[in-house]
């Protein structure tokens, strides 16, 4: 399949606008510069000429991107297909992301909101090809952060924010303390 390396510059570049996506719309692979938007439309004409699911896997080390490139692609198969729902597919595909962020990141020394989970999202598309629908799953890879961290690493997130939360009324029958007090750091 194709393969495509792409690296984080951790700053807003100017090569991921409305143009882009549209200068790559419709180009044969190959025709232009290596860009997740060429492996999307390679994948959005493949499941229009094949009438087949495909699939993009987004790989990476933690602050690689991923996110980022898989929103990239979210917008970018919203805009060819013209799809109604357009407005913002992306946020809405990923709006849960806080919430799996908090029970699946954590601090490590490489990366103060390191996913310790993986995610699936399937993007459904109809007979025109426009999106209808989208499911994202998540799958957590590393349980064994929940009873252990490395020397200068933290818990999940979500501990720490219920900690945070303790003397809120709402939280009493947690019986909640302080993350020191409960061992979390």
């Amino acid at each position: 399949g194709i393969i495509l390396v792409a690296i984080n510059p951790y700053k807003q570049l100017p090569i991921y606008g409305d143009a882009i996506i549209h200068a790559y719309s419709g180009q044969n692979m190959g025709d232009m510069d290596p860009h997740i938007f060429a492996v999307a439309e390679e994948a959005y004409k493949q499941m229009a000429r094949n009438n087949k699911n495909q699939s993009i896997i987004v790989s990476g080390e933690s602050g690689a991107g991923k996110t980022v490139s898989a929103r990239y692609t979210m917008r970018y198969f919203a805009t060819v297909s013209k799809s109604s729902s357009k407005a913002h597919v992306e946020d809405k595909v990923l709006a849960s992301n806080p919430i799996t962020e908090a029970v699946g990141n954590a601090k490590t020394t490489r990366n103060d909101n390191s996913s310790r989970f993986g995610k699936y999202t399937e993007i459904s598309f109809d007979r025109s090809y426009q999106i209808i629908g989208a499911n994202m799953r998540t799958y957590l890879l590393e349980k064994s952060r929940v009873v252990f961290q490395v020397e200068n690493e933290r818990n999940y997130h979500i501990f720490y924010q219920l900690c945070a939360s303790a003397m809120q009324p709402e939280y009493e029958h947690l019986k909640l303390g302080r993350s020191q007090e409960n061992n979390l750091l």
